[in-house]
């Protein structure tokens, strides 16, 4: 589907979860002025899982950033769940970020000197739970994700995918409205990818997460519930990914 009939065929509101409309995002670097997305729409309803696709420099992390609210358009607004979100404070941004934005990256980001569960209970401390609920919250999490023999290790000690695995457990432990992915297959072998991948669709289809992929990789983009490109910081093509695995 193409960037003009998306937004011809608005999905209705109770099913739409982020709006994104008009959006510009320019940076400057030095006296030059990078344009990075240009008058971008886009509309994801809720329990979808997107994969955004195209060539480096297309703008596809910039715009995951602005919808995880990491990031500020320069023209434009963004709405998740009927916030805008591009409107709020400093303050209010980075409470909203933490009770609706799970983010998983494609170096995992782990704190080596902490343990699986030390790590999955990171963003837990921002919130007011008791150290208690916060350490079943964590291990929760990572039976979630098939870690629960693996509560005392740490990143040295797991494998890549086990790694990935304790990045995603530390996302969803908020139970966050959004999940954000950036390449969480980019470092890892076609196995732990596929292992990766399994995941995302099982916390997609059983949980009913809303997830926004990241990739390169035509494989991992198959695996969503639909795919867009990006190049040059427009939409310019879309079409349904094969939801397989």
């Amino acid at each position: 589907m193409s960037e003009t009939a998306m937004a011809e065929n608005p999905q209705p509101e109770d099913d739409l979860l982020v709006d994104v409309r008009g959006v510009d995002k320019v940076f400057k670097r030095g006296s030059e002025t990078v344009h990075v997305l240009g008058g971008l729409d886009l509309q994801i309803p809720r329990g979808e899982f997107l994969a955004l696709m195209g060539p480096s420099g297309s703008g596809k992390s910039t715009l995951l950033n602005l919808v995880g609210g990491l990031d500020r358009p320069t023209e434009g607004s963004i709405t998740v769940g009927g916030q805008r979100i591009d409107k709020l404070s400093d303050r209010k941004l980075a409470g909203w970020r933490a009770n609706h934005v799970g983010l998983v990256f494609q170096f995992y980001n782990l704190m080596p000197v902490l343990s699986a569960r030390r790590n999955v209970e990171l963003p837990l401390l921002l919130t007011k739970l008791s150290a208690k609920e916060r350490r079943k919250r964590a291990e929760l999490a990572l039976e979630i994700v098939g870690l629960s023999h693996r509560l005392g290790h740490y990143p040295r000690q797991m494998s890549g995918g086990e790694q990935q695995r304790t990045g995603i457990a530390r996302a969803i432990v908020t139970d966050p409205t959004l999940l954000l992915c950036d390449e969480p297959t980019g470092d890892l072998d076609r196995k732990s990818g596929d292992e990766i991948l399994d995941l995302l669709q099982a916390l997609n289809r059983e949980q009913g997460k809303t997830i926004i992929m990241v990739t390169h990789d035509q494989l991992a983009a198959d695996r969503a519930t639909r795919t867009l490109h990006l190049d040059k910081g427009r939409l310019v093509t879309g079409m349904q990914g094969q939801g397989t695995g």
